[in-house]
């Protein structure tokens, strides 16, 4: 009978092989749940997942069979997994990119989720520089080394210029020893302080045009795997896009502020040309209703803010708005004369009133340092209506001053009727019919022109009449005073005439006379007059005939005898008169006696005392400089006369003060 072991049953009487197949399927069992925890692959090399006991090699085959296809398996979904992982990474990464907004922080973060995502120790970045020909490096992740974060690679030159060049991804495992490249001193000596020596590097591409590189490093020798390429060129396939993003942004935002930036220049030019054409259409409008020059000064400060000053050709102030005082500057006046600008000079915008190249005056702006291109313009245009204006008032002024020469130069010579003359004078606002002076002005110091200019101003302003006269320049103007004379009266105008011109001006005046008929006498008179001035070395000085004493009398054509007398003598004659005394005899024998005061006694039968006394009352009436040469001879002439009309018996008041 066979036994239990050869009817192919164990002790225990189970079949035999069953044992067997149970463990390989437990084992198989267990390699099924390593697979789906993941376990290591060290998990499935465990001894316990093989079979000591197995009867037939067929079975341990078939266990060491289903143990590698359960690694191939794990590799398989290891990679799954990996590959599942580094697609939510590309999309994280893509949804990063997206939300930023500045090209600086994209290539910054392109970089450092390369380097999360291979785990290596630099990543960096490089650009391409159309302009320079090369590839220059932009961000860096990790990196030490200040050469290799400034490095520049030409096209061709090592992995990054080969990359940037061909527009294909390379790779080394050790780039010092790697000859594929194209080596330099410069960048393998950025390289060699960085400590690199595993490069990636994958370009940037936005279709078919490589705008930088993307890399990968370690500072250990190591093989990039396909896999490894292909994560780093999707991750740059991303990053190119977002770059080439935020650069359109960039460009965008740039062109919206320049955009705005236009608009505000275009507000701000329309605001101009509306306030120049404002404030031009305001000066037209004060020129064409015969504004004078501070209607334009008002209008010139009102627009621009600021105190304006006008002054004429020779520095005499024009008009003055909301300003102090003060003269042109000769220098700002020069030099915007010579380049046609308004300049600034010592805290006041000046600009020269032209006609051409004739210089007519200057415009002064005070209290606006911050004067713009607009504005400054505007105050250049002012000036353009300043000249207008200011030729507009020559001319007329050119034209009045020939109608009153011509008018003064007929009543000088008597060249028309009388009624003629009143009617003219009447229509240019001169009333004949009062009393009026006349002045001859001389001055060698001052052109005729200025002279006769100011001399203009005065008559205006005294509704009198100026202008030239053979070689002389006339005034005429109505007598303040007409018993008074008009010596005083020209002795005011020339320190008037001397202010204004800076230098002297000698004044001969007579008058006053009323009706045109009496205009040459008293001309000729004002002529003698002002001649003797000079002669008797007075120039810069005003007077009458009759305040030159006894030359006066000779030089003029109706001699008033009894009037120099008062004149002179008048003080002692009222004395005599109210006192009953006779200081005038005394005088006359204390002059008769060469001046000595015992001879006058004896010839007044007194004491010398007495003399004394009377010549001391004298002094007091007719001042202290009674016996100067000048004054002295003034007094004889006028005791002599006195004692010939008191033989003719004069009328007691002729002589009373």
């Amino acid at each position: 009978m066979p036994t239990t072991e050869d009817s192919g049953t164990r002790g225990t009487g189970e079949p035999i092989g069953t044992g067997t197949r149970t463990g390989a399927l437990s084992r198989l069992r267990t390699l099924l749940d390593l697979l789906d925890r993941g376990a290591p692959a060290e998990a499935f090399q465990d001894p316990e997942l093989s079979d000591p006991d197995a009867e037939s090699d067929v079975d341990a085959a078939v266990l060491a069979d289903a143990t590698r296809v359960a690694l191939r398996i794990r590799r398989t979904l290891g990679q799954h997994r990996r590959r599942e992982a580094e697609l939510a990474a590309l999309f994280d990464t893509a949804g990063d990119l997206a939300r930023l907004r500045e090209p600086d922080a994209v290539l910054k973060a392109i970089v450092h989720r390369a380097k999360l995502l291979l785990g290596t120790d630099v990543t960096y970045l490089s650009l391409n520089d159309e302009e320079a020909g090369d590839t220059y490096m932009r961000v860096t992740d990790g990196s030490v080394s200040a050469a290799f974060q400034q490095v520049r690679l030409g096209m061709g030159e090592g992995l990054g210029g080969l990359v940037a060049e061909t527009a294909r991804p390379y790779s080394t495992g050790d780039y010092r020893d790697d000859r594929r490249f194209r080596h330099t001193t410069t960048i393998d000596t950025a390289v060699t302080e960085e400590g690199l020596r595993a490069i990636l590097g994958v370009p940037l591409r936005l279709g078919t045009r490589v705008i930088g590189v993307l890399y990968a490093a370690d500072r250990t020798a190591r093989t990039f795997t396909p896999d490894e390429v292909a994560l780093l060129s999707s991750l740059a396939d991303h990053a190119a896009i977002a770059i080439d993003g935020a650069r359109l942004l960039d460009e965008t935002r740039t062109a919206l502020v320049e955009l705005n930036a236009a608009s505000r220049t275009i507000e701000a030019h329309n605001e101009a040309m509306r306030r120049a054409e404002d404030a031009h259409d305001r000066l037209t409008d004060l020129v064409l209703r015969g504004g004078d020059v501070t209607d334009v000064a008002t209008a010139i400060g009102t627009v621009l803010q600021g105190g304006t000053l006008v002054h004429d050709a020779e520095g005499a102030e024009l008009a003055r708005v909301g300003a102090d005082p003060r003269p042109p500057s000769a220098e700002a006046v020069t030099a915007s004369r010579a380049g046609g600008r308004a300049v600034f000079v010592h805290g006041t915008w000046v600009c020269a009133v032209l006609a051409g190249q004739e210089l007519l005056g200057s415009i002064a702006l005070t209290g606006r340092a911050d004067l713009d291109d607009a504005d400054r313009r505007l105050f250049e245009r002012a000036s353009l209506v300043t000249a207008l204006l200011l030729l507009l008032r020559r001319s007329v002024a050119e034209t009045e001053d020939r109608i009153r020469g011509e008018l003064l130069g007929d009543l000088l010579t008597r060249a028309a009727d009388p009624a003629g003359l009143s009617a003219r004078a009447r229509r240019l606002g001169v009333d004949l019919g009062r009393p009026h002076a006349v002045f001859v002005l001389h001055s060698t110091a001052v052109p005729r022109a200025r002279l006769l200019a100011a001399a203009a101003r005065i008559a205006q302003a005294r509704k009198g009449l100026a202008g030239p006269h053979h070689e002389d320049v006339v005034l005429v103007c109505p007598a303040e005073a007409p018993d008074a004379g008009p010596g005083p009266v020209a002795a005011g105008l020339a320190g008037e005439l001397r202010q204004a011109l800076a230098a002297p001006v000698t004044v001969g005046a007579a008058g006053a006379v009323t009706g045109p008929a009496e205009f040459a006498d008293a001309y000729a008179e004002a002529r003698r007059c002002r001649t003797a001035l000079c002669a008797l070395g007075r120039e810069g000085t005003g007077a009458a005939l009759h305040d030159l004493g006894f030359l006066g009398v000779l030089l003029g054509d109706q001699t008033d005898l009894g009037g120099y007398v008062r004149q002179t003598l008048g003080p002692v004659l009222a004395y005599d008169t109210k006192r009953g005394t006779d200081l005038t005899h005394t005088l006359r024998a204390y002059f008769d006696a060469g001046a000595s005061r015992s001879r006058a006694a004896e010839a007044l039968h007194v004491h010398v005392n007495t003399v004394v006394q009377r010549l001391e009352r004298i002094g007091s009436l007719l001042g202290t400089d009674w016996q100067r040469p000048e004054r002295a001879l003034e007094l004889q002439l006028a005791l002599r006369i006195h004692q010939v009309n008191r033989h003719d018996g004069p009328d007691p008041g002729d002589f009373a003060a």
